[in-house]
């Protein structure tokens, strides 16, 4: 019987001995895969809060393997082009295209040490971002992906906050 009982007590300490402690939710191993815009909002210098991209924006960040990025959001009830063609809005219609969208595609690491998404920007909708490298602080939390654009990188002064959640696959 003593036989018995050590070999099950030894099979259950290899049991424990191999089984890794879960990771914390606060820790965001990688990117990869795709995230769902959950909210956008911006932060004035003057400390009101704001919604350039609307209550609900749609946006969509994807990250592959090789750490290659592409993210849209959109305000949602941007109004169509009354001329339904492309090459002539009106000067309203053209800046409600563009201040209500933000496009942009490169690569990002993760530097955990210091709690950041490095963006390292290859083409953008503003201009001024490409070849760039934007450093986001970032939390994670409860699934929820969250990270600041600084307001050096916005020029006017406006901290934007994006949160994203992971999609299943």
């Amino acid at each position: 019987m003593n036989h018995w009982a050590s070999l099950a007590s030894i099979a259950a300490a290899s049991l424990l001995v191999g089984a890794a402690p879960a990771p914390a939710e606060e820790d965001l191993v990688s990117l990869e895969g795709t995230w769902e815009m959950a909210s956008a909002y911006e932060i004035r210098a003057d400390g009101t809060r704001t919604t350039n991209y609307g209550e609900h924006p749609l946006g969509l960040l994807t990250v592959d393997a090789a750490h290659r990025y592409n993210m849209q959001i959109f305000r949602v009830g941007r109004p169509a082009f009354a001329s339904g063609d492309k090459a002539r809005g009106t000067p309203d219609e053209y800046r409600q295209a563009v201040v209500g969208s933000s496009t942009h595609f490169g690569t990002v690491t993760i530097n955990r040490a210091r709690h950041q998404l490095v963006f390292d920007v290859k083409a953008a909708s503003f201009p001024n971002w490409e070849g760039k490298r934007q450093v986001r602080d970032y939390s994670f939390k409860d699934g929820l992906l969250s990270y600041a654009v600084p307001a050096s990188a916005s020029s006017s002064g406006i901290v934007a906050y994006s949160v994203w959640r992971r999609v299943a696959p």
